[in-house]
Order: structure tokens, then sequence, then C-alpha cells
């Protein structure tokens, strides 16, 4: 016989816990503390199941009776009303912590120990100057395409273009992020593709016209400066590294200066992507090396310490040198990267070994994870090569690529 609401109220708790039947395998449980629990008992795959429908009277028995025919809909249709109830509630608990910013916070704090911490910072500074404030708030699958393009059109019309083409790829990666924990569809950033305005040419990456070479190198010589500096140039042109890390290293990181390999090993806490990078030291790195080592004030700590508050030589140092040599717009000191680059491309060397030289792969999560001394003594003959051939373009005053001797 069907429960009314007189019969529940009436329903009083006895030694053990019993069940009143209203029709159709739903019933309520009756607790020995006097709570009254709404059941439906089902088959599932040939298995018998119970589905937990709320307490009385918070779920009346209407409610109850509306929970039993919505279940049993599910089983006409094949689905279990125990598994879809499981996936409602982590949809809404996802759903409780999937706005723009909540997710990209999380994406953030997930990468972090494949980050340094200053560019794991950095993305939320950025996120946080120019998104979260039109963004952040809103459900991360709601934001659609043209939401996207209107926060960053603000973005553009400042003209920071770069800034433009970074925040893109930090939230087209925080999409994807959303995409595979279940809380996004898409990624709307790539429907923005050819929509904003290119870039173009980045000054800070000029490289130098190739025929300046010899002149440069041969006012590096002379330059009426701090020789520190002129020393510093020399090493970034030698060595290929970026700015930053040669401005933070330390004596301790360079090894075997007097034996036939000699090495710096700049540690995995300076790299972009907190990886090891180790750069193998040509004859010519190593004379300059020496050199720095016996100018006055050299101790055995930065390799070009300052009065600063960071204690090593400030960032834009070599810039304003490369300034005063006559190279203000026409040349930049991140260029000389793709100077040698360049060059040793065409002199045959692999691009593998060019790459790795350069870090480049070290922003790919799975090739970071490679030994740090794969091509080791490929680019150990490579960078000598390159020394050697700076050498002659500025002895002989031009440039002449120099054949490639057979590995």
């Amino acid at each position: 016989m069907p429960l009314t609401d007189s019969t529940i109220r009436n329903s009083k708790p006895h030694a053990k816990p019993y069940k009143v039947s209203d029709g159709g395998g739903l019933h309520l449980l009756v607790q020995t503390n006097g709570s009254k629990l709404w059941r439906l008992a089902y088959r599932f795959a040939g298995k018998q199941k119970t589905l937990a429908l709320g307490s009385y009277p918070t779920v009346s028995l209407q409610k109850a009776r509306e929970g039993r025919d919505a279940a049993k809909r599910l089983l006409s249709d094949g689905i279990d009303p125990s598994v879809q109830k499981r996936r409602q509630r982590l949809a809404e608990r996802v759903s409780a912590n999937a706005t723009f910013k909540a997710v990209a916070i999380e994406f953030v704090s997930n990468r972090r120990h494949v980050l340094t911490p200053r560019y794991a910072d950095e993305l939320l500074r950025r996120l946080e100057a120019d998104i979260f404030s039109a963004l952040g708030h809103r459900p991360i699958a709601d934001i659609d395409a043209p939401e996207l393009l209107a926060v960053l059109r603000k973005v553009e019309k400042r003209g920071a273009l770069e800034q433009v083409r970074k925040l893109r790829q930090t939230i087209g990666q925080v999409f994807r992020y959303a995409m595979v924990t279940g809380r996004a569809k898409n990624d709307p950033s790539i429907a923005l593709k050819g929509a904003l305005k290119p870039k173009g040419r980045v000054r800070n990456h000029t490289p130098m016209p190739r025929d300046e070479l010899p002149t440069f190198l041969r006012s590096l010589d002379s330059y009426d400066g701090d020789p520190r500096t002129a020393i510093a140039l020399r090493l970034i042109v030698l060595t290929m590294v970026r700015t930053g890390e040669l401005r933070t290293a330390r004596w301790p990181e360079f090894e075997h200066l007097d034996a036939p390999e000699p090495l710096w090993r700049v540690p995995a806490d300076r790299m972009k992507m907190k990886t090891e990078h180790l750069v193998p030291l040509s004859r010519q790195a190593v004379a300059t090396l020496n050199e720095l080592r016996e100018l006055p004030g050299t101790g055995d700590g930065y390799l070009f310490p300052s009065p600063s508050r960071e204690g090593f030589m400030s960032n834009n140092t070599m810039l304003y040198a490369l300034y005063r040599m006559g190279y203000h717009g026409r040349a930049t000191v991140h260029g000389f990267r793709g100077v040698a680059s360049t060059i040793l491309n065409e002199m045959g060397f692999p691009s593998d070994w060019i790459e790795r030289q350069l870090a480049h792969d070290e922003r790919d999560d799975v090739r970071g994870a490679y030994n740090s001394a794969q091509y080791l003594s490929g680019r150990r003959q490579m960078l000598q090569h390159w020394g050697d051939f700076l050498e002659e373009v500025k002895s002989c005053g031009k440039v002449t690529l120099l054949a490639r001797e057979a590995a």
C-alpha cells in the first residue's frame, strides 16, 4: 500500500532499523535514532543495488517519488542511477572550482616543478594584469573566442603585441588543462589565430649583420669602458648562452679549465625550464675566462660582481655597451644567438646540436627530461669550430665560412 505523509510521521523507531515500502522499489528506512531515509531498491546488470534519495522531511514523499521515477527512466536507457549520481556530484565539485582564475592558478601550481619560480610567477602576473579582472570570475567552460578576442584587443591597443602573443599562448595552455580535467570542452584561443595583429620583428632579438662581425670583434679588444663588460660580450658570442645565464654565472660552475675538456655547468634553477645545461668551452672561451680572472677585484663568487642589490651585472650593461659602440637599433646582445645559429647551420652542423646548445628544447615537457650530456662531444667540436671562425674573422677582417671538419 502506498505511503502517506501521515504514515511516515507515525513511523516510530524500533530496536532495529526497518523499512516501510511505497512501491516500485521506493521505501523509507527508519533508523533506531528516528531518522528516516529514502532508499530505492533496484537491479542493474544482474546485481541488486540501492540508491539513496535523501532524508525525510527534507525530501518530501512527492520528491522521493520523482526521484524514483527519474531513476527508472535511467534504467530504461541502460544507465545505472548510482553511477549517474556519482557523475553529477563530480560535475558539481568540478563546477565549483571551474572559474578561469581557479583553473589558471591550479595549472601554474601543477607546473611549478618544471618551471623556475620567477617564470611561474611571471605567468600569474601576466594573467593578473590583463585577464583575471575581465574573465577570472567566469566559468571557464562558458568563455568563447569572441570574449577572449575582446579582452586581448584591449592589450593590443596599448601596442603590447608581444604581451598579446604570450597571453594567448598561456590562455591556450590553461584551456587545454581545463579540457583534460573535465572543466572545458574546447580551447577557444585556437580560433584567435590570425585575428590578432602579428607582433612583427622583436627588436631585442635583432642579430648583428654578419659583415660587421670583424669590426665588432676588433672593437671589443679596444673597448674603452669597463673591461669586464667587453669580456662578457665576448663570452656571449663564444658560448651562445642567454644574457641572464652569463650575468648570474659563478666561478664554481666552471670545470676543468686547465684540462682537455673544459665545461660550464649551468645549474637547473637558472634555466628557464629548470633543466641543467652544459656548455663545452672552446680554447678561446677559456682564454677569455682566464683574462677575466686576472682583473682586480675578481673573487670566487659571481664572474661579474656588482655592488647592486642583486650582486651581479645588471640586465642592460652589455646592451648599453653595444649602444656605446654604435650598434643602437642595429644589434642586440640576444641577437648573437641568432647569428651563431644561422652561421653554424650554414656550416653544416646538425640542427639538433645547435638547438640543444641554444637550450631551445627545454620548453618541451617531454624532451625536457633529457640527458644534459646529449650531443656533448659534437657540441664541443662545434663550439671550438665557432671559436676558430670568430678568431679568423677578427684576424682577416672578413667573414669567410670555415669548412667543417668531418666528425
